[in-house]
């Protein structure tokens, strides 16, 4: 099984209007719930892919009841903890400029807290769990890092799709995969490359550090995976991006998934470059007719 985690779900409200003019009464061409998160994210993308997840996290409040509806409707099976306060909503507005209101999230109490890490019983040899989003009131800068002696003693896989310290404090555990951008690799050891193989240099000293497998997104200009059988490189799919709200998510999911049905992190490497193409191509996350229009353009080599 693959779980996701969202511990500070949001129920989405966007509004479809062609400007907003401050100070005024503004009305809307169209608005809808969503259920967003980036483990959320990381759930509809298994789901496209026929690959069986559950999503973990907290709801509560009337929010987050419509939040599991949505989520329900979408096929999504999910495994929430109830928490006394409130889900979010965040307001996501498409105008002439997308604007959003994200936010801080509910407060999330001891009880609540220990009720969440009972889930971690479930986990079996085999399983992954993928860890992203914004943590909330109450929970502690290392409720992510608190959980990974658990789930390694399982003998389960782990993702935390974060940055920085955090990120950096993630890697004694052996994550399956970890996927900085180029950007945010440099930033990780304070440098700045002047080619990518000054970029791959570092990137092999995350796997020195613990990491399993190190995805470097690059945008436009495609992304390299980097493990301890070799260094591969994908070129960017052609396209117009219109999202990058997701794409991370995606990239992550379709690695996940296709690593978890195969033990192969070349094509796993290959399936979420797709994915995460595939998405931000679109208005939304990615569906599976976008992902397999998306695929033939992803030519995975080896470098030497």
């Amino acid at each position: 099984m693959i779980y996701t985690v969202t511990v500070n779900p949001a129920l989405d409200y966007v509004l479809q209007l062609d400007k907003v003019i401050t100070g005024e009464v503004n009305r809307t061409d169209d608005c809808q719930f969503l259920a967003g998160g980036k483990g959320i994210n990381v759930s509809q993308i298994l789901n496209q892919l026929k690959i069986e997840n559950t999503a973990w996290g907290f709801v509560g409040g009337f929010t987050g009841q419509e939040l599991v509806r949505q989520l329900n409707k979408k096929h999504i099976v999910s495994d929430f903890v109830q928490i006394s306060d409130t889900t979010r909503v965040n307001v996501k507005i498409h105008a002439e400029k997308e604007t959003e209101i994200n936010s801080a999230g509910p407060q999330i109490t001891e009880q609540e807290i220990t009720a969440f890490k009972a889930r971690l019983s479930d986990l079996n040899k085999g399983d992954i769990v993928v860890m992203s989003g914004s943590l909330t009131k109450g929970l502690g800068q290392d409720f992510y890092k608190d959980l990974l002696p658990t789930i390694k003693e399982a003998g389960a896989e782990f993702v935390v799709d974060t940055t920085g310290q955090a990120l950096l404090d993630t890697l004694e555990f052996k994550p399956l995969v970890i996927k900085p951008n180029h950007h945010e690799l440099a930033d990780l050891f304070g440098v700045t490359f002047d080619s990518n193989e000054e970029m791959l240099t570092y990137a092999k000293k995350l796997l020195d550090m613990g990491a399993q497998n190190v995805m470097i997104s690059m945008a436009k200009d495609g992304g390299y995976l980097v493990n301890k059988n070799g260094v591969y490189h994908a070129p960017g799919a052609k396209g117009t991006a219109i999202n990058s709200v997701g794409a991370g998510d995606s990239m992550i999911a379709g690695f996940v998934g296709t690593y978890f049905e195969t033990q192969d992190p070349v094509e796993a490497f290959k399936i979420g470059m797709a994915c995460g193409a595939a998405t931000a191509f679109t208005k939304d996350i990615a569906v599976k007719s976008q992902i397999d229009a998306v695929l033939p353009q992803i030519k995975v080599s080896e470098v030497k």
